[in-house]
């Protein structure tokens, strides 16, 4: 199977190994340049050199699956079966991809989407054909979940066709109907702003707040962890897509983490969030 995997940044590229993980499959990681595309087979290709030192996988293992992994922009996924788009959280960016993908792909291609929170329906308008909700989880290569998410226009036939595709590279699908946040993103992200609210009251230090969620919910991280190892500036991208699209007051980002992420504390990425890395 040819798929072709659009952004090539800590998703695109998770889930651009996550399929060359499997016999037979060429995957083609692209972006918006070929640096930039090249950056993403790098940072795969690093993440298997420190599995190698640690007696993990075998240097045999780790080229099999980078042969299988080609880089370059998107005009290179005219040919491939299977789309999934894994650029910036921006609607108009991603109906602007999906349009011009349209005109490059051949007719049978399927089109997916990895959108945290962007309705899928509203990415398939205008585009000319159907597609469905592809979320995978960071790192998607670890975690077992993925969303298929159906739009309004979505066929049954695309939804069942990506679910196969996800239980063949080892994955759980879910159906989930379109809806802002999906399942995951509905609970856990409003979870994480509200443990950023009772740091900023002072209830507790971060590390507290960590270890209280983690013993007493039996979570194996806690929010504020986890926040920043999703990245705050995600964080807040999508409570102000689940306020935007509930009109829900319930889901409004707490100053403080507008705050941080006008800062530029975006957590694990920057070096600086709830914790310094």
């Amino acid at each position: 199977m040819k798929i072709g995997i659009i952004g090539a940044g800590t998703m695109g590229a998770g889930i651009a190994q996550t399929f060359a993980g499997l016999d037979g499959n060429t995957v083609y990681l692209c972006d918006i340049n070929e640096e930039l595309a090249h950056k993403g087979k790098e940072r795969i290709a690093s993440g298997f050199y420190k599995r190698i030192a640690k007696q993990k996988m075998t240097q045999e293992q780790a080229e099999t699956i980078l042969s299988r992994i080609e880089t370059g922009m998107r005009d290179i996924c005219f040919d491939c079966d299977l789309i999934v788009e894994a650029a910036v959280e921006n609607l108009e960016i991603k109906q602007a991809t999906f349009r011009s993908l349209h005109e490059l792909c051949k007719p049978s291609c399927l089109f997916a989407t990895n959108t945290s929170s962007l309705s899928v329906t509203k990415i398939a308008q205008g585009v000319g054909r159907p597609i469905v909700g592809m979320h995978f989880f960071n790192p998607a290569p670890v975690m077992k979940l993925v969303e298929v998410v159906s739009g309004e226009n979505t066929p049954s036939s695309l939804t069942d066709a990506v679910i196969e595709i996800a239980r063949s590279i080892g994955k759980t699908p879910v159906r989930v109907k379109d809806s802002a946040g999906f399942v995951v993103n509905r609970v856990l992200i409003p979870m994480i702003n509200e443990a950023i609210g009772v740091y900023a009251n002072g209830v507790a230090s971060a590390q507290d707040i960590d270890t209280a969620m983690q013993l007493g919910a039996n979570l194996p991280m806690g929010p504020l962890a986890l926040g920043d190892l999703i990245g705050l500036d995600v964080v807040l991208a999508i409570m102000q897509v689940l306020e935007r699209e509930s009109n829900d007051q319930k889901y409004r980002p707490h100053p403080l983490l507008e705050q941080m992420v006008s800062e530029g504390k975006l957590g694990k990425k920057s070096s600086k969030g709830f914790y310094s890395y």
